[in-house]
């Protein structure tokens, strides 16, 4: 579950962030002086339309190693061009989505600046921010799909939507024993007073979290913890208060091209080396977070251990670096296994 954006993605030079107050590697939601940034790239030569949204790239990262039909995506859209073309998309990778449809909003969109290795986003959520679990997820149809499901996965963007829904997947996944992972997403949802308390709220239902070295620094500057030691602040997020004590908490931070980091709720902490590629061979890194949490759920559904989770990660994401955008290649390169 999380917000369907189409991804407008365009390269440029650091003129264009400094117009616009951006960060090489920020991801923001859109102020009233970034709304001309939209009709400003358009204009640029070649802009790329890409399907996207956090979790709906995550959601078909997972889907490109898995059997069709085998995930199902909750947001909502506007009745438009960009809405079906998100739905061809989709459907082309054996995605099923799910939308909640508002006619009067445009689909919502996102700014991707790609400037040398580094991309900055900046999110016009529009009908995405209309997403209402009355019209939607309280459905009996709907529901019953929660209730069919065995894995949940929600971006920390969607706090931004709709928190009740999330608690709503999240008390289920609780009460019948089912994993629920989220990505921490952007600093800002961190730190931010209103989205930092809907993050609290969801914090004891975490049975995984994803989140990058930068998301993981501003998560310990806002609980107060005076360290960026990413071991630290792993096993100090995972020893927070959870709910479903039948699980332990697994806390999963990505470094670039530094290795991957796991922290265990007992105090363990474990490291993973990335797949190494060449800086010729990098597009642009733009959903390379989103594939590796696609390539994790992908394995982690199938019972496969945790070291066949990570490999997957880092080979999806290694194959998404190498492409424009949060893309997966045409011809389905089955994943060979650790």
């Amino acid at each position: 579950m999380g917000n369907p954006l189409l991804d407008i993605q365009v390269n440029a030079d650091e003129s264009l962030l400094k117009k616009y107050d951006l960060e090489p590697n920020g991801a923001i939601l859109a102020e009233d002086k970034h709304k001309p940034l939209y009709e400003e790239i358009i204009k640029y030569n070649h802009p790329i339309y890409v399907a996207g949204g956090a979790a709906q790239n995550a959601a078909r990262g997972a889907q490109y190693l898995l059997p069709p039909k085998s995930t199902i995506y909750f947001g909502c859209v506007g009745s438009d061009q960009f809405s079906e073309e998100m739905r061809i998309a989709a459907a082309n990778e054996g995605l099923t989505v799910d939308y909640l449809v508002k006619k009067e909003y445009p689909t919502g969109t996102c700014a991707v600046i790609i400037t040398g290795h580094s991309r900055s986003l900046v999110a016009n959520l529009a009908a995405a921010e209309q997403y209402n679990e009355l019209e939607h997820l309280d459905l009996p149809e709907k529901w019953q799909i929660i209730e069919n499901a065995e894995c949940y996965y929600i971006a920390g963007f969607f706090l931004t939507v709709s928190p009740s829904s999330i608690l709503k997947i999240a008390n289920h996944a609780a009460e019948h024993n089912k994993t629920f992972v989220m990505n921490l997403s952007a600093p800002f949802l961190c730190q931010a007073p209103p989205f930092k308390k809907s993050m609290s709220e969801v914090v004891p239902y975490w049975d995984i979290i994803i989140g990058n070295e930068a998301e993981a620094e501003a998560f310990a500057t806002s609980e107060g913890w005076e360290t960026k030691d990413l071991k630290e602040i792993a096993v100090k997020i995972a020893q927070l208060p959870k709910i479903n004590k039948k699980r332990q908490r697994i806390v999963i931070i990505t470094h670039g091209a530094e290795p991957t980091i796991l922290g265990y709720q007992d105090g363990t902490v474990r490291e993973y080396p990335i797949i190494p590629v060449e800086k010729e061979d990098i597009v642009d890194t733009n959903g390379a977070g989103d594939a590796f949490a696609g390539g994790f759920l992908s394995q982690y559904i199938q019972g496969k251990s945790i070291d066949e989770c990570i490999d997957a990660a880092h080979w999806l994401a290694n194959i998404n670096i190498k492409l424009v955008g949060p893309t997966y290649p045409k011809e389905k390169f089955p994943y060979p296994g650790k």
